[in-house]
């Protein structure tokens, strides 16, 4: 039985687990989302995790099926717009149709439950292939780049030194919601 939830304490092991497999190191290359020859070194821990769980207007969205984590997403209520970041879908189980499925979940919850304007990401340019996906779904560069956080290693240790983060938004009219 597959299912949304929000995170609670008691899932940060599993939570830093999948991200970790998602993103860095061997795990990672079995799927299309990895980051591996772009950053080595971790990518979170249990601190951040158990802080993003703590902290108001924040939530990790879980995606389950018998109780077997398959997708998370970081989700983190700002003013009038909501900002998605650290979305890990299983490495083996990517392309299946679950991370399409927690966007679109994730959209409902920032458009209709929380009345956002736009929702916000940011993704290191050099992702090209993670960028069109996003475009597909109806996300658009929004012109802003952010500097990647060199010499901060709780974001990992860049194999490279011209990693920059684009911007991607989405606009609430952009979404047809269904109950």
């Amino acid at each position: 039985m597959t299912r949304f939830r929000v995170a609670n304490l008691q899932d940060v092991s599993a939570i830093v687990e999948l991200v970790e497999s998602a993103y860095r190191g061997e795990p990672s290359r079995q799927g299309w989302t990895t980051e591996a020859d772009l950053i080595d070194g971790q990518r979170t821990d249990s601190v951040e995790v158990s802080a993003i769980i703590a902290r108001e207007n924040n939530f990790i969205m879980l995606y389950e099926d018998s109780h077997q984590l398959l997708a998370s997403m970081h989700l983190a209520r700002k003013a009038d717009y909501a900002y998605l970041g650290m979305f890990a879908v299983k490495p083996t189980l990517q392309g299946s149709g679950i991370g399409k499925a927690m966007l679109e979940r994730a959209e409902y919850c920032v458009f209709s439950e929380w009345q956002c304007e736009w929702l916000e990401m940011s993704v290191i340019s050099q992702r090209s292939d993670l960028i069109n996906w996003y475009q597909k779904q109806g996300y658009v560069l929004s012109g802003k780049k952010r500097p990647f956080p060199y010499g901060d290693e709780r974001y990992g240790i860049p194999k490279r030194n011209d990693l920059v983060l684009e911007v991607l938004k989405k606009q609430a009219e952009q979404v047809e919601l269904c109950d």
